[in-house]
This record gives C-alpha cells, structure tokens and sequence, in this order.
C-alpha cells in the first residue's frame, strides 16, 4: 500500500524531475510484482521477468504513440497511467527495478 501511494502521489504531484521520470519507473515494476506475488504463489523469476516484459510493451506502446492513434491523448488518466513519451531511461529504471526485486527476494529467501 505505501508504494501504491507513493506512486499516485508522484504522478498526481510532480510533473517533471528525476523522480517524475525515473523513481517513478523504477517503483512501479516494484510496485505491479507486490501485486501479483499477493495473489499468487509463483516464482519471483517468473513475475520479475512478466513484469518487466509488462513494462517494455508500454513503453514500446508509446513509441508508437498508441494514445495518439487512437484520438486518446488527451485523457489525463491514460496518459498518466499508459504514460506518453517513449524514453530508454525508462527502460533502464523498469530493468534497475527488478534486478532490485530479484536481489531482495534471493536475500529473504536465503
């Protein structure tokens, strides 16, 4: 729940900086793993890598502009969720962040 919060109130208060834009990434991949490792009983592996794979297709999805093409950038909620700038810091912070995930979850198990 504290990164949950933590991340609406990055993206509803901050509109630029290094932890608009990077942080942000970084704690979100953290984030959507939390989530599903609190439903389901999978390998961290797994998830990191599902996530992460998550995180590169949105990414992706705005280098193409998907919210522009589809007459939708102009929803805040989806631009602020889907994000609309493609930017390899990005992926850089969403790889930084489960590489974090797998090390904090080999140290807990070991």
């Amino acid at each position: 729940m504290v990164l949950l919060v933590i991340e609406v109130s990055i993206a509803t208060f901050l509109s630029a900086g290094f932890i608009r834009s990077t942080l942000g990434d970084f704690l979100v991949v953290i984030l959507i793993y939390c989530f599903i490792k609190s439903m389901f009983d999978w390998k961290p592996i797994n998830v990191a890598i599902g996530v992460l794979i998550f995180a590169y297709v949105i990414e992706l999805l705005q280098f193409f502009q998907v919210l522009k093409i589809l007459n939708l950038q102009d929803h805040k909620i989806l631009a602020t969720i889907l994000g609309s700038t493609f930017q390899i810091s990005d992926l850089i912070a969403y790889t930084l962040g489960t590489i974090t995930i797998l090390i904090l979850e080999q140290k807990i198990i070991n």
